[in-house]
């Protein structure tokens, strides 16, 4: 079975200011899989970083992402096996975990929280990389 590679882009679109050239997509089912890109705070149509300065509003559009990307690939937050959260300042982890931990209310993910001295973009401070699966349809 061939992988589905949903929204690919070009770093050199992504990232005009750095000298890259990375052919790359936001997600990838594999089989009943689907592997997310880290999320940002950013805008996946405009490519305009939100919540600049707000790690819980960093969060928020992280997740809304998310939410989004598992929804194109067949997939719901309620089934997401794995969760890692990278933070450039463990002071914003309280904010951060509120805001997924309201996001993913009730669904038990195993989780991994990192303190990292940088993200891709100096705006970032929080990136939250998810695996989740596609349900069997069948009855």
């Amino acid at each position: 079975m061939a992988h589905r590679r949903l929204r690919k882009f070009n770093t050199k679109d992504t990232y005009p200011e750095q000298s890259l050239d990375n052919d790359l997509c936001q997600a990838v089912v594999a089989g009943n899989t689907v592997y997310l890109r880290g999320q940002v705070a950013q805008d996946l149509e405009t490519r305009e970083s939100l919540a600049v300065g707000d790690p819980a509003g960093q969060a928020e559009k992280a997740m809304a992402n998310v939410a989004m990307l598992l929804e194109e690939a067949g997939s719901k937050l309620e089934h997401i096996v794995k969760v890692t959260i990278y933070l450039t300042d463990i002071r914003y982890r309280e904010a951060v975990y509120r805001v997924v931990g309201r996001w993913l209310k009730g669904v038990f993910p195993v989780s991994t929280g990192l303190t990292v001295p940088a993200l891709a973009r100096p705006e970032w401070v929080v990136e939250i990389d998810v695996i989740a699966v596609i349900p069997d349809q069948e009855g």
